[in-house]
């Protein structure tokens, strides 16, 4: 495994933490949550408009990992006042907004039914007994008492939530939602206790990781085929899988939600149970025409991944994909690309690489996607090349000595048997 070699990394850090700093923040002190904590679900927020009072949010989420005591984290990391959570529950979906019968269970934070969350805060609730399985399509309930200024959430979901007036939180039937929505509010990250020796995988990217031109509703982004892969996997420790892309992020720049460097604490070395990275940005930067050089952009790549090294997390590279075709594309932003892919595979700065450009280009025309894996826009991979990337990795390469920082396979452990 190339990278490690040279690196010194310090031990592992307690990153869960009940309470984070605000947005703007760049670390925080908080208390963990249990050892055996690992994130089972995801999503990177941003600010979403206005925030209405009086309003009950029904987020269906889909669990990578299974596990017992559930914890839910809720996020007011964009708001500019205080955020009263008047009641939260978890149960199962049956369908639409209905769930199964019985499954509606109430959450508590810190023993309490309501929490409030100043400006900027992010919070954990108490585990809620009982087990979860790998693959349950959670609803969870937020009835939203107290809001206003800019909400917190993840815009592009491609999935169907629901929301309603009034505190509906408790009701397992769907009739009051009669609203569709598709983003997620004020939730940005599920977590299970999954028992000793289990961890979990971020992937941290743009449009491409957080799904866009995968079908909606279906669970086809390429972190979704990649949890069950892992699932599915005899061996495997890594289990869980938190899909931290936003559509249009940088690794520089803010602006389509903050940079992958802004955001890398919260969304990323915050989440329980963090052994491994999947770096896959920047497209955007690239064909932003703002000046970025690859020189600027594998610097911009070291940070995130010396940060993520000195936190005993292990990086896997991503290449980034060709895009002749789209609006954007030039031959310099596409000599940049290719100086930047030369950069991940061969400077030995990352753990291992995953070269979804070589699995996605054409062969015909390597600036290209190949038409089967095309979502139609030249930029997007459609649900084969979604699961082509995911299929891609070697699943060993996920396994992660957090003591060490490095993979297991180096540190002389037995690593996962990569499964279709």
């Amino acid at each position: 495994m190339s990278g490690a070699a040279h690196r010194v990394l310090v031990a592992v850090v307690a990153l869960a933490a009940a309470t984070l700093t605000p947005a703007h923040a760049a670390s925080a002190a908080a208390a963990p949550v249990p050892d055996r904590s690992v994130v089972t679900w995801a999503a990177s927020a941003d600010r979403l408009g206005e925030a209405p009072s009086d309003r009950t949010y029904r987020l269906v989420v889909r669990t990578s990992a299974g596990g017992s005591g559930m914890r839910i984290r809720v996020s007011n990391a964009f708001g500019d006042r205080p955020l009263v959570i008047g009641s939260a529950y978890a149960g199962l979906r049956r369908s639409g907004a209905g769930l199964v019968a019985g499954s509606n269970r109430k959450l508590r934070f810190d023993r309490a039914a309501s929490v409030t969350l100043e400006p900027g805060e992010i919070r954990f609730s108490d585990p809620l007994p009982g087990r979860t399985e790998a693959g349950s399509d959670l609803a969870i309930s937020l009835y939203v008492r107290t809001a206003g200024g800019p909400a917190t959430g993840h815009g592009m979901a491609l999935q169907t939530s629901y929301a309603t007036a009034g505190d509906h939180a408790a009701e397992e039937r769907d009739g009051a939602y009669a609203e569709q929505v598709g983003s997620w509010f004020y939730l940005d990250a599920v977590s299970l206790d999954t028992g000793p020796g289990t961890g979990a995988v971020v992937t941290l990217g743009d449009s491409i990781t957080d799904g866009w031109q995968s079908t909606t509703d279906k669970n086809l982004r390429w972190p979704d085929f990649l949890a069950r892969r892992l699932n599915g996997a005899p061996g495997a420790t890594v289990r869980g899988v938190a899909n931290e892309g936003i559509s249009g992020n940088q690794v520089l720049a803010d602006g389509a939600g903050q940079s992958a460097l802004t955001r890398l604490d919260r969304d990323v070395l915050s989440l329980p149970g963090v052994r491994t990275v999947v770096l896959f940005e920047g497209v955007n930067d690239i064909k932003s025409h703002s000046g970025v050089t690859a020189a600027t952009l594998t610097a911009g790549y070291r940070r995130i991944i010396d940060r993520a090294h000195a936190a005993g997390k292990c990086v896997v590279g991503a290449t980034v994909l060709p895009y002749q075709g789209w609006s954007e594309w030039d031959p310099q932003g596409d000599a940049v690309r290719m100086e930047v892919n030369e950069w991940i595979r061969t400077s030995g700065a990352v753990d291992a690489v995953a070269d979804f450009d070589k699995v996605l280009r054409s062969p015909y025309n390597p600036q290209r996607l190949l038409p089967t894996f095309d979502g139609g826009d030249h930029l997007h991979p459609n649900d084969k090349g979604m699961q082509a990337m995911a299929d891609s990795i070697d699943l060993a390469d996920l396994e992660c000595d957090g003591a060490s920082g490095r993979p297991r396979t180096e540190a002389g452990e037995p690593a996962a048997t990569p499964t279709s």
